[in-house]
């Protein structure tokens, strides 16, 4: 792995694993842009709209910091201009955002109350949640949050989730951000969110895939 160059005015200083990275994605928004180019390459206005709430000069001394530590990269875009991509190292850090998102249960059950949500975000968190769940026979299931459709496949490798598919499955879950996330982390039950959720298809599909939604 090639050596990454580290910042001294922002170091801890300190001859340890954990401060090291936290040298190169500690920074407020940092692993908030890194969760955003899980989902893949991004344009510069597509990350201020998703993020919502970060200055744009914030943002850009952010990418320009994560470029620097070797986290991210520009690529040029398609059909023209530039779009900013996680490396392979930097791709490495799924496993520790899916983990600081399982971590994160015990203060999310308290609910969304006025906070910020984007539908795109729910993906990083179903495969975070779902890690390790894995299906001998493929199952799918359309997920309809907030106007974003997603599918949610579970096969051999373990959950996979793409945006706005091209085909649908033929049983789709439709609720609200919240029930979806308690279904997934078995924190919640269908039958405790009928009016936040629903089923359009074959419930044992359902059931299938997410650990709450079993009877």
């Amino acid at each position: 792995m090639e050596k990454v160059k580290q910042r001294a005015d922002r170091s801890y200083g300190q001859y340890c694993g954990l401060a090291r990275a936290l040298d190169v994605v500690g920074d407020r928004w940092s692993l908030l842009i890194v969760r955003e180019l899980l989902l893949g390459p991004m344009r510069y206005g597509e990350l201020v709209a998703s993020l919502g709430g970060i200055a744009t000069n914030l943002l850009a001394d952010r990418l320009r910091s994560l470029g620097s530590g070797g986290v991210i990269e520009r690529r040029l875009g398609r059909p023209s201009g530039v779009v900013y991509a996680l490396t392979p190292w930097g791709g490495e850090l799924r496993e520790a955002v899916e983990a600081l998102i399982r971590w994160s249960a015990p203060v999310m059950a308290t609910g969304r109350g006025g906070d910020a949500f984007a539908p795109r975000w729910l993906a990083v968190a179903l495969e975070a949640l779902l890690r390790g769940r894995t299906s001998r026979s493929p199952i799918e299931l359309g997920i309809d949050v907030a106007g974003l459709f997603m599918t949610l496949r579970i096969d051999r490798d373990g959950p996979h989730v793409i945006l706005d598919p091209d085909r649908r499955p033929n049983t789709t879950l439709k609720g609200e951000p919240d029930a979806v996330l308690g279904l997934a982390a078995g924190a919640i039950s269908i039958d405790d969110v009928p009016t936040l959720a629903s089923v359009d298809g074959d419930p044992r599909v359902v059931a299938a895939a997410l650990p709450g939604a079993q009877r």
